[in-house]
């Protein structure tokens, strides 16, 4: 997934009211948007080299958005509305190898009145359920993890994605890693134990859990490399 244009080049001042973020630009100091409502923890360091868009819509109040931050010599990708579209990228280019070949690719598809998931992709009469959950926490030079704060919401989700597999369904979580250099990936069990447990009892029903890196620049973002799950 390519950006619309080249990303500007800054430094992080703060972050405030979850949905700010000031930053040096130039000679300067703008406030971006910040489209992260999470922790962000470890990100958030001041002075931390940081990647902004300018928007052209006029109607827009904060003219930029905060897309990378590099911390510990890695890019990560910040943006969580970016998700959704770097795995529609990922699935129509098929570079997530178990989810590829797909006769039919649907993205927010509702499973009940209370469920929407991410995608449903269709192969030879077999439908599965995709959810996707993006990955900014690392706590070591190659481990991504997740979550990275507890999430009632995330644990709905594979209470979901199991009762799925239960009316007959195939489901499928992808953990999309947009942090460089990682080669492992592992559930933070000690931030969120609850999701860790529904994590457990989701894997034992037959919910295919993914972990794939992205590759990341000022100019673009993509799925890039299966990565190992470690939790034991």
């Amino acid at each position: 997934m390519e950006f619309t244009k080249s990303l500007l080049k800054g430094k992080l001042i703060k972050r405030y009211k979850r949905f700010f973020v000031d930053v040096k630009l130039n000679k300067s100091v703008i406030t971006a948007h910040c489209p992260n409502t999470g922790s962000m923890k470890g990100l958030l360091e001041e002075g931390n080299e940081v990647y902004v868009l300018k928007h052209d819509d006029e109607k827009r109040k904060l003219k930029y958005s905060l897309e990378i931050i590099k911390t510990r010599k890695n890019f990560v990708g910040v943006n969580t509305h970016l998700a959704n579209k770097i795995v529609n990228h990922g699935l129509h280019n098929n570079l997530i190898k178990e989810l590829s070949n797909n006769d039919v690719i649907k993205p927010e598809v509702f499973f009940n009145k209370e469920t929407r998931f991410d995608f449903q992709t269709q192969k030879n009469q077999q439908k599965i359920f995709i959810e996707v959950k993006n990955v900014t926490l690392f706590r070591d030079k190659k481990t991504a993890e997740f979550p990275d704060a507890i999430t009632t919401r995330g644990s709905k989700h594979l209470l979901a994605l199991i009762d799925a597999i239960n009316k007959g369904y195939k489901s499928c979580l992808i953990f999309l890693v947009q942090i460089q250099n990682m080669e492992n990936f592992k559930i933070a069990k000690d931030i969120d134990s609850e999701y860790y447990k529904n994590y457990l009892l989701a894997k034992k029903a037959g919910v295919n859990f993914l972990a794939y890196r992205c590759k990341i620049s000022s100019k673009e973002i993509f799925i890039d490399k299966k990565l190992k799950i470690v939790n034991e």
